[in-house]
């Protein structure tokens, strides 16, 4: 591969950024539970520089943020576009 062509990796796990207070976080994470999904989940209440992260991603203050492995997010994503997203990786949604 030469430089040009040579890509990031993609990280296969969906990553959450968000925190325990906040509805919508847990409704995401209500979705990603109930289909069993392995993913890592942040929360800003306990990891240091969560809100910075999530911030830097979404360019956005709002939560959840959910990142995907094609390095694509969405910021608090109703339980349908969730679901359409998590379909587009072969996900049962």
């Amino acid at each position: 591969m030469t430089a040009a062509t040579a890509s990031v990796p993609l990280d296969p796990r969906i990553t959450l950024f968000g925190a325990e207070w906040c509805g919508d976080c847990r409704r995401s994470k209500k979705v990603l539970d109930g289909l069993d999904l392995d993913y890592d989940y942040v929360d800003l209440e306990a990891v240091a520089d969560g809100a910075d992260r999530a911030q830097a991603i979404s360019g956005r203050t709002r939560i959840p943020v959910i990142v995907f492995p094609d390095a694509s997010h969405l910021v608090e994503p109703s339980d349908a576009d969730l679901r359409a997203k998590l379909a587009q990786f072969s996900v049962e949604a």
